[in-house]
């Protein structure tokens, strides 16, 4: 939810700070810290997070980086012990709030926090100068730093999970989120390539989402019908009918439907093979096969 900035009725929290991107085990540590917390002292977990990412707004001529676009996110925290997620648009004015500012107006005025949660390293305000000694210095609530867990003996941070997937490495990505990466988004049409091949799939633009190393993938995908469904995906410029965009592209094994429109959930498993690009369409089409089999025996 957006924050209302009129509400001055806020009974007191305990707010965990951050932008989250990723929710991953790091993230999942600081939230299990101000959920205790919570829990201790009856009060609300509020998570404060951005949207859009401040690096988004600096640099919005980037490529694509976001692991849990702000719906996704949204979700993690909750299943993460948030009971509510409060949302700042950071725009030119947050931009240029001053540490002391950010505290006064965001975490005393609007959330009435009892208790704030951050990671070790965190940093606020304008220019980045205020830190954890800036809001333990304030006195109106108290202040845990939580100091990231590790991973093959370096913390866990988003970074490190971008990599991983731009790697193609979905097991070491989900290993440090601690729990199985998804895409979400709408169903667009397409130009029907898949459907005149005998593999039709629902396409769906990846957006802001980051895009993992381009190829052919096991994965599930969720229809919204409560089933996780096999089914093989195509992540990149698809070389045969080359597009500028990368873009995603799901054959839903066994299944048939009109899902255009619809916002699905897909779930990438398994990197099996590179993009490529084939002499002629049997020789795509004896491809596309191979894959559908082999999906088949990588996911009972």
């Amino acid at each position: 939810m957006d924050i209302d900035m009129n509400d001055t009725t806020q009974k007191p929290t305990v707010v965990a700070i951050g932008n989250f991107d990723g929710v991953h085990k790091g993230h999942a540590a600081l939230l299990k810290r101000a959920r205790t917390i919570a829990d201790a002292e009856g009060l609300e977990l509020v998570a404060l997070t951005f949207e859009p990412h401040p690096r988004t707004y600096f640099k919005p001529d980037g490529k694509p980086f976001r692991i849990t676009p702000d719906a996704v996110k949204e979700r993690r925290l909750k299943a993460a012990g948030a009971a509510r997620v409060d949302v700042l648009d950071f725009n030119q004015i947050m931009a240029d709030l001053s540490a002391a500012a950010f505290i006064e107006i965001m975490l005393v005025d609007l959330l009435n926090a009892s208790h704030v949660v951050v990671g070790a390293d965190f940093h606020f305000g304008k220019g980045r100068t205020g830190h954890i000694d800036t809001l333990q210095a304030d006195g109106r609530f108290t202040v845990d730093a939580v100091t990231l867990e590790e991973s093959d003996a370096a913390p866990v941070s988003s970074t490190r999970v971008r990599e991983a997937l731009e790697a193609g490495d979905i097991a070491a990505a989900n290993e440090l989120l601690g729990w199985e990466w998804e895409i979400e988004g709408e169903v667009a049409h397409g130009d029907k390539r898949g459907r005149e091949l005998g593999y039709p799939t629902a396409n769906v633009v990846l957006g802001d989402t980051i895009v993992p190393a381009h190829g052919i993938y096991a994965a599930l995908v969720d229809i919204g019908d409560g089933i996780w469904h096999r089914a093989a995906a195509s992540i990149g410029i698809r070389p045969m009918f080359e597009v500028k965009t990368p873009m995603l592209e799901v054959f839903i094994l066994d299944y048939q439907g009109d899902l255009y429109g619809k916002t699905i959930r897909i779930r990438p498993l398994k990197k099996l093979r590179d993009e490529q690009k084939f002499d002629d369409l049997e020789a795509l089409k004896t491809q596309m096969a191979i894959d559908v089999a082999e999906v088949r025996l990588l996911i009972p």
